[in-house]
């Protein structure tokens, strides 16, 4: 993840430029045909059943092309638009303002007419937290001309993960995750004292998802509107509020229940060793329905919402929509494309993906089919938030100091106070620029 963001912010500013390619000729009726460009390793089988059955029921060939890992594909679609042969369909990986620079290129087209079509039937359809990662509103930051770009396919959520089976050796209760942080220190505690097992477990190599975890504590402690003042730089990051987020991560180091090796390791060495049953505790995102399956068949696990730290704000949990697909605005079959993505959005296809990937669905009406760890996630659909769907963006600079400095936190290199003012240098050089 923070590898896709690093090369978009890099490279989105000087790569997309309207271009004089011609696109492709238009399909004639006994050869329709849509090609999809996607990234999801997991998918192939369940998308391909879908394309044949498309087929059979419309004459439309569609074809679903995969490319991975997530950073290739990235890169591959930067080329393509340069080039000026992007497919009919394709998913963009990275920040709001990538997606906007393509919109600006005239790479994106923009589906509001056809969302609100038949007084916004295709529109009401999705849950609005996965539309809104997808909308660019009046007067958005990023100077979009405000619109709906994309088509949600699902919806993801990150959250807090629990090991079911350590729970009951430790003689807790399993149905009863822990609500504020202290409880999870006092949970992780218990369950190494009784199971030897450690307490928790995730990708702190990769700085997004400590970035994540602060925003979500930070939401709690000094609410969403103070925090988007930060964005905006009214508030400082040396704030009292901030210090106490900073300092949160310095409460988890010096209590013991950190996996050692915890700043250096990947997500996915993360989700290995969670689902070997090696920690009571992990945080991870909605696809990990999947991973765990794949790695850990038996494992007895599932989601809670962040552990609080305040009773002043409500809690909130990053999520929306998980992986969307966005029409080129220069495919000479624009028309049926969005025929494709409107049927892939119909409750029966929804409800085989379901089914098939263990993703919570794009749109509302599916909750009969919710089962398990998925019925769980659920619950939180109405306190979801998202980069994506925030009015103003961090700057890449500050982010990136920000990440770091929240990894030398937890190894003890560095104190909180000294990484807010980190932070706040960084913010204020990147005013300057």
């Amino acid at each position: 993840m923070n590898v896709i963001r690093k090369f978009f912010v890099l490279a989105f500013i000087t790569v997309f430029c309207v271009n004089g390619c011609a696109p492709k000729s238009a399909s004639t009726p006994a050869q329709k045909k849509i090609v999809i460009w996607h990234w999801m390793n997991d998918r192939k089988p369940a998308f391909d059943v879908l394309a044949k059955k498309y087929k059979e029921q419309t004459g439309t060939t569609i074809e679903f092309k995969l490319f991975s890992p997530p950073d290739i594909y990235a890169q591959k679609v930067i080329a393509a638009a340069r080039a000026g042969n992007l497919p009919d369909i394709f998913g963009i990986l990275g920040e709001k303002r990538t997606l906007a620079s393509f919109i600006s290129a005239g790479h994106i087209l923009n589906l509001t007419p056809f969302m609100e079509e038949n007084s916004k039937v295709w529109q009401n359809t999705f849950y609005p937290q996965s539309l809104a990662v997808v909308t660019f509103g009046a007067d958005n930051t990023y100077k979009a001309v405000p619109g709906i770009y994309g088509v949600p396919i699902d919806t993801t959520i990150i959250q807090f993960v629990y090991n079911k089976s350590l729970f009951k050796d430790a003689g807790l209760d399993p149905a009863k995750p822990p609500v504020t942080l202290d409880e999870l220190i006092e949970d992780a505690k218990k369950i190494k004292a009784k199971t030897g097992k450690d307490g928790f477990i995730c990708g702190w190599g990769e700085g997004w998802l400590l970035n994540c975890l602060a925003t979500e504590w930070a939401i709690n402690v000094m609410g969403e509107e103070k925090f988007v003042k930060t964005i905006k730089g009214e508030v400082s990051y040396t704030d009292p509020d901030w210090i106490e987020v900073f300092s949160l991560f310095a409460k988890l180091r010096d209590s013991g229940v950190l996996a050692a090796n915890i700043t250096t390791m990947i997500n996915k060495e993360s989700e290995d060793a969670f689902s070997k049953g090696n920690f009571a505790f992990s945080f991870n995102g909605s696809w990990a329905v999947n991973v765990y399956k794949q790695l850990g068949a038996t494992l007895d696990y599932d989601f809670f919402p962040l552990p609080k730290v305040s009773t002043r704000f409500p809690v909130k949990m990053w999520g929306g929509a998980g992986s969307s697909f966005m029409v080129n605005a220069k495919s000479a079959d624009k028309d049926e494309a969005i025929k494709f993505l409107q049927w892939l959005t119909a409750k029966e296809q929804q409800t085989f993906l379901i089914r098939e990937t263990n993703n919570l669905p794009a749109i509302k009406g599916c909750e009969a089919d919710f089962t398990g760890v998925l019925k769980t996630l659920s619950t939180v659909l109405d306190r979801l938030t998202h980069p994506n769907i925030w009015p103003y963006n961090e700057d890449s600079l500050v982010l990136e100091v920000m990440n770091t400095g929240l990894q030398q936190i937890v190894m003890g290199v560095k104190a909180p106070l000294d990484v807010a003012k980190d932070i706040q240098n960084a913010k204020e050089r990147a005013a300057r620029r």
